[in-house]
C-alpha cells in the first residue's frame, strides 16, 4: 500500500513537473521569442507600417496616412458644432462618428458609419446640407462651385468615418478657397493638389485620392515660404 502511494505520489510529481517545464518552454517560444522575431521582421521589412504608417513634419509626429482629422477653428462660447477653418483642405464629412461617453475626460477619435438607408431623411438632409456647405465655402470672387460639381465624397462620410484622403475633384474645388484665404496663386495651390494626387493602387485597385493631411503639410511649407 505504501509503495503504491509513493509510486503515485511521484507520478504525479513527475506530470506536475513535465507541465511545468512545458509552460515554461512554451512562454518564451510564444510570448518572447515569435514576438521579437515578428517585431524585427517587421521592423526590417516594413517598419513605417508596423509603426502606424506615422506622417512627420517639423520633427514630430503629426499623424497617421490612414486616418483622416479635422481642421476646425476652436469653439467660441456657447458653441457646439466647431466652424471649419477655410485656410486648409477639408476632409470628408463624419457623419458616423459615435460620442465618447465613457471617459468623457479625453476626446477620442471615434470610428463608424450612419447605418442610414439611402432613402433616410435624416441622411438626405445631411447630404442637401452638407452639398450646400461646400458650395457656399469654396465660392470665392472669380469662381463658382455648381451643385453638378460637388462629388459624392465632399457630402457623405465613408463606412469607418475616418478616411485620410479626398478626391482630386474635391480637392481642386478647395483650392480657390484656399488660394484666396491664404492669399496665394490659384495656380500654385492647383500644383500642390497635383503633386500630392496618388493614383489606383497597382494602377488598377481604388480611385485616385490626395491624402488631406500630407497636402496640408505642403500647403504650410508654401505659406512658409512664402
Amino acid at each position: 500500500m505504501l509503495i503504491a502511494m509513493n509510486n503515485s505520489v511521484s507520478g504525479t510529481a513527475r506530470l506536475l513537473g513535465a507541465g511545468l517545464r512545458a509552460l515554461l518552454v512554451l512562454t518564451l517560444v510564444t510570448g518572447v521569442i515569435y514576438p521579437l522575431v515578428v517585431t524585427g521582421v517587421a521592423q526590417a521589412l516594413f517598419s513605417d507600417k508596423a509603426n502606424g504608417s506615422e506622417i512627420r513634419a517639423d520633427g514630430r509626429v503629426v499623424g497617421s496616412s490612414l486616418i483622416g482629422q479635422s481642421y476646425n477653428l476652436p469653439l467660441k462660447k456657447g458653441q457646439e458644432t466647431p466652424e471649419p477653418d477655410l485656410k486648409w483642405f477639408q476632409g470628408r464629412p463624419a457623419n458616423g462618428l459615435g460620442s465618447n461617453s465613457i471617459n468623457t475626460r479625453y476626446k477620442l477619435l471615434l470610428s463608424g458609419a450612419t447605418n442610414l438607408a439611402a432613402d433616410n431623411k435624416v441622411l438626405i438632409q445631411q447630404v442637401k446640407d452638407a452639398k450646400a456647405a461646400v458650395i457656399k465655402d469654396n465660392s470665392v470672387p472669380g469662381y463658382t462651385v455648381r451643385a453638378s460639381e460637388v462629388p459624392a465624397d465632399a457630402v457623405t462620410s465613408s463606412g469607418s468615418g475616418l478616411d485620410p484622403a479626398i478626391s482630386p475633384q474635391y480637392a481642386r474645388i478647395q483650392a480657390h478657397r484656399v488660394a484666396e484665404k491664404n492669399g496665394l496663386p490659384v495656380a500654385r495651390v492647383e500644383k500642390l493638389v497635383e503633386d500630392h494626387t496618388q493614383g489606383r493602387t497597382l494602377g488598377f485597385v481604388g480611385e485616385p485620392r490626395v491624402n488631406v493631411l500630407e497636402l496640408n503639410i505642403a500647403l504650410k511649407d508654401l505659406l512658409a515660404k512664402h
